[in-house]
């Protein structure tokens, strides 16, 4: 599988934070399309299938991610 560079990763994780808070203030439907936008390609980009996942997967990605620490995936 291709992987993202951590530096597109980091910016669609801080693309797709800043467009939750915006829909979560004004809810337009172009923000949520775009936001709907980021979401699918975080998705692509870690191969997962869920905003939640995506975002977690990209985080483990970036530099500085602690990989053996899989606390938030426990149940």
């Amino acid at each position: 599988m291709l992987m993202a560079h951590p530096a597109v990763l980091k910016n669609l994780i801080e693309q797709y934070e800043t467009l939750r808070i915006l829909h979560a203030e004004d809810g337009s439907e172009g923000v949520r399309q775009r936001m709907n936008d980021v979401a699918y390609t975080l998705c692509v980009s870690t191969g997962t299938r869920d905003i939640d996942t995506a975002l977690i997967a990209a985080r483990h990605q970036l530099p500085g991610a602690r990989t053996e620490d899989d606390s938030v995936l426990a149940p």
